[in-house]
């Protein structure tokens, strides 16, 4: 951001350290000296780096939810066959690092005082998918817009596991991309190639491993 105030080493701090203590407390039960205590400092330091609280609110969540995505995508599959390694793995990962995280962020973007917050935090998501799609398509042998889909459905799936623990949600989610993949999968082995855009290269001639759920009697 422009015009940012104070050291920006200690500032970055300051909103880890405050979305950490919101966390554990929520939203509404976070007062501005419990933040100044988390982070050592006065109340005043905090104001004088960052305005008021709902300004801390807004940049300390927009920056920290964005470095979870960063975490999420740095463990993505390296190839077609490494999806299903993505898939059993994430929701586990994204439950045990995230959960509170992604809590919070829905008590702050859901709270109509900071609507218009969220819808620009959410255009940025799109602009990152995008991107994390654009970097997977030639590893993956899958089309941009194809994995940003399923990148939507999958990471809505994780949270929504983090957050509730909902097996059943999150177990439908998942089932429904590996039928995709596998379709895919024998599409690559009968034509040699999928149809698709320029920036894609093609499908790799070979289904899925077989899921882990599919081993299972529950």
């Amino acid at each position: 951001m422009l015009n940012e105030k104070g050291i920006p080493e200690r500032r970055t701090a300051f909103l880890e350290t405050c979305f950490d203590t919101f966390c554990k407390n929520g939203l509404e039960n976070t007062s501005l000296k419990m933040l100044a205590d988390a982070c050592g400092v006065t109340n005043g330091t905090l104001l004088y780096y960052y305005g008021s609280k709902d300004a801390l609110i807004i940049e300390a969540t927009a920056y920290c939810m964005a470095k979870v995505e960063e975490d999420f995508m740095a463990q993505a599959p390296v190839n077609f066959a490494d999806i299903d390694r993505f898939l059993r793995e994430m929701p586990e990962f994204t439950a045990k690092h995230h959960g509170a995280k992604y809590r919070f962020m829905y008590q702050v973007y859901a709270s109509p005082k900071f609507q218009e917050q969220g819808k620009a935090f959410f255009r940025d998501v799109d602009l990152r998918y995008r991107h994390y799609a654009q970097l997977l398509s030639g590893k993956l042998g899958l089309p941009v817009d194809l994995i940003q889909g399923m990148t939507y459905i999958f990471v809505r799936a994780c949270v929504h596991y983090a957050m509730f623990g909902d097996q059943t949600y999150l177990h439908l989610q998942i089932n429904a991309i590996r039928i995709s993949l596998r379709a895919i999968g024998r599409a690559g082995v009968e034509k040699g190639a999928l149809d698709m855009p320029q920036d894609a290269a093609p499908a790799p001639a070979y289904p899925l491993p077989r899921p882990l759920w599919a081993e299972s009697d529950d």
